[in-house]
């Protein structure tokens, strides 16, 4: 029997995806280890492999078979853009993806001004922009702090995920529109999912059954 490999996105949803995984028999002692050096952790007795990977990095994993399933956020899925399959929404780490601003900036969307658009995920706010608001706008890719743009005049609005909606409060900003609700989703290689059909619907079925 050939290994499942796991490619999980490091962080709080990696802790997460094991605690839901333990509650129907999947462990993996060894990745609890806080000062481990090791990239990739192996369950011999039911033949699985997991390595913690950077969340971006999850879907080409998956979608050039170095791994068989992701664990990623749905952020992620759509900025990537990968030809990978979504099976699982596992409901953990919900929070929605916005556009954000003054809300001076609420005028200049409905009239499909063209404005700046500043954002860790340009290809989601490009989608957002051109191909359901039919709006033109110029998008900016920020790497940090986000907020900042409309405050200092970069951008007329931001595309950002909001969880708690505190820090836009905090810097004068309103969610001005919806794009998207997002979770934590499990994603699955096309080929892997024709030669280890069984066993990955078998997994998917014990999964669904303890969220």
């Amino acid at each position: 029997m050939r290994y499942l490999t796991f490619a999980l996105a490091k962080g709080r949803l990696a802790k997460q995806t094991l605690e839901i995984f333990e509650k129907f028999g999947i462990t993996c002692e060894e990745m609890k280890d806080k000062n481990t050096r090791k990239l990739i952790f192996v369950n011999e007795e039911l033949k699985l492999k997991f390595f913690l990977a950077k969340a971006g990095d999850v879907p080409t994993y998956v979608e050039y078979g170095a791994a068989d399933i992701g664990i990623v956020g749905k952020d992620t899925i759509l900025e990537e853009g990968r030809n990978i399959l979504e099976v699982v929404d596992l409901g953990i780490g919900k929070c929605r993806m916005c556009v954000c601003g003054p809300a001076s900036a609420g005028e200049l969307l409905k009239h499909h001004e063209m404005i700046r658009v500043a954002s860790k995920y340009p290809n989601i706010a490009k989608d957002y922009f051109y191909n359901k608001k039919h709006q033109t706008v110029e998008i900016i890719k920020l790497n940090g702090s986000v907020e900042l743009a409309p405050i200092v005049g970069l951008s007329e609005v931001i595309v950002d995920i909001v969880e708690t909606g505190a820090t836009l409060k905090e810097n004068g900003l309103d969610v001005l529109e919806e794009i998207c609700p997002l979770s934590a989703r499990m994603v699955v290689n096309q080929v892997s999912m024709k030669m280890e059909n069984e066993r990955i619907r078998n997994f998917i079925k014990e999964l669904k059954s303890v969220l």
